[in-house]
C-alpha cells in the first residue's frame, strides 16, 4: 500500500509532514510505502536532517508548485496542477498511490479531491467530518463547512457517511446518531431540521432524535449531523474552549500560594483535558464522499498529528470503509 503526503502543506512543512511520515514508518516498521510530494532537495535536505540519507519505504515526488493558503481554491486547481496538493491527488485517481494526506488549504484540497476524484456513486455532496470530545469518548460532527447550504437528502447521506466511518474505524458499533436543533421535540428547529427528522426516523439506522449544543460533549450521540454552516461555527467554538480555559486558568495560578498548591494538585486532570481536545490524537479526517481517500489535517498538524492521519488513510483504505458506504447508501435507499 502507497499513502501519499503533501510534504509542502501546513504551517510546519515541511518539517512536520516528513517527521510525521518518518514516525509512521518506524512504527509500522516499513510496512508502508509513504510517497513524499514536494521540492526534492528541500525534502531531502530535511530526511538528511533525520539521518534518513537511503530510503527504502519513504520516497520523494518532486513537485514544482505549493498550494497556498492565500490560493483560491478553484484558482489552485487549474493553475497549479504540479503543486504538492494537486499532484497527489492526481496520483491517487491515476492508482499510483492508495490514499492522499495533507495539511494545506482545506478548501483546496476539498475542490480538488471533488474534481479530482469524483464522488462515490450516488453520493449528492461529500462532506467534513471533526470529532470532538464528550465525556465518555468522543463525538463526530458532520458536515463541518464542505457544503453551507444542504437540504434533508444531503443530511441523510452525511449521517450513514459517518456512521460507517466511525463504525469500522473507531470500532463504535451501532453508532447513535442525532440531529443538531434547538430542542429535542421532533417539531422543534428550522425548516431543515423538521424536514431532516422524519427523513433520518425512516432510514437512518440507530436515529436519537433532535439533540441541543449542549448535549454534544455529553456524549449522548456518537455521531451528530448537521449542514455545514452550523458544523463549521460548532467546531470552531469548541477550539476555542480549551485556550480560553487555559489562560483563565494561568492567571487565577498566579494570584496566591494556595492557588498554586491547588494548581499542582488538579495538573494530571487539566492535562487530561487537554489531551481530548488535542486534534492531535485523531491526526485528520477524511472528506466523506468522494471517490477515494482524502484526508484532510489542521493547518497546525505537527509530526504526531501527521503520523496519525496517515493511520487513519491506511485504516480507511484495508477496511473499504468507501465500499461500505456506498452498500449502505444502497441498502438504505438514499442513492
Amino acid at each position: 500500500m502507497r499513502i501519499a503526503i503533501d510534504a509542502m502543506g501546513g504551517d510546519y512543512a515541511p518539517q512536520a509532514p516528513v517527521e510525521g511520515a518518518l514516525l509512521f514508518d518506524k512504527e509500522t516498521r516499513g510496512k508502508y510505502e509513504l510517497v513524499l510530494l514536494g521540492d526534492e532537495p528541500t525534502l531531502q535536505k530535511e530526511l538528511e536532517r533525520h539521518r534518513f540519507h537511503k530510503p527504502i519505504n519513504v520516497s520523494i515526488y518532486h513537485t514544482s508548485q505549493v498550494v497556498e493558503m492565500s490560493d483560491q481554491p478553484t484558482a489552485a486547481l487549474k493553475q497549479k496542477k504540479d503543486s504538492s496538493m494537486m499532484k497527489g491527488l492526481q496520483l491517487h485517481k491515476d492508482g499510483i498511490v492508495d490514499a492522499f494526506v495533507s495539511a494545506g488549504s482545506t478548501g483546496a484540497q476539498m475542490v480538488g479531491s471533488l474534481f479530482i476524484l469524483g464522488r462515490i456513486e450516488g453520493v449528492q455532496r461529500p462532506a467534513l467530518a471533526s470529532f470532538l470530545p464528550t465525556e465518555g469518548g468522543v463525538v463526530l460532527l458532520i458536515d463541518v463547512g464542505a457544503n453551507v447550504d444542504s437540504k434533508p437528502k444531503h443530511l441523510l447521506q452525511f449521517a450513514l457517511m459517518g456512521s460507517i466511518f466511525i463504525n469500522y474505524i473507531y470500532a463504535i458499533h451501532a453508532p447513535r446518531i442525532g440531529l443538531l436543533s434547538i430542542g429535542e421535540e421532533k417539531n422543534k428547529g428550522n425548516e431543515l431540521v423538521l424536514s431532516t427528522y422524519p427523513l433520518l426516523a425512516a432510514k437512518a439506522p440507530n436515529f436519537i432524535g433532535n439533540v441541543e449544543g449542549r448535549d454534544i460533549l455529553l456524549g449522548k450521540a456518537d455521531v451528530i449531523v448537521t449542514d455545514g454552516f452550523v458544523g463549521n461555527i460548532v467546531l470552531k467554538f469548541a477550539e476555542s474552549i480549551l485556550s480560553v480555559f487555559g489562560h483563565t486558568f494561568k492567571k487565577s495560578v498566579g494570584k496566591n500560594l494556595f492557588s498554586l498548591a491547588g494548581a499542582f494538585l488538579v495538573r494530571h486532570a487539566f492535562k487530561e483535558m487537554k489531551s481530548s481536545f488535542d486534534y492531535q490524537e485523531y491526526g485528520g479526517v477524511p472528506l466523506l464522499g468522494v471517490n477515494g481517500i482524502s484526508i484532510i489535517c489542521h493547518g497546525r498538524s505537527t509530526a504526531r498529528a501527521i503520523k496519525n492521519a496517515i493511520r487513519v488513510a491506511v485504516d480507511m483504505s484495508e477496511k473499504r470503509v468507501n465500499d461500505h458506504i456506498y452498500e449502505e447508501l444502497k441498502k438504505r435507499g438514499s442513492l
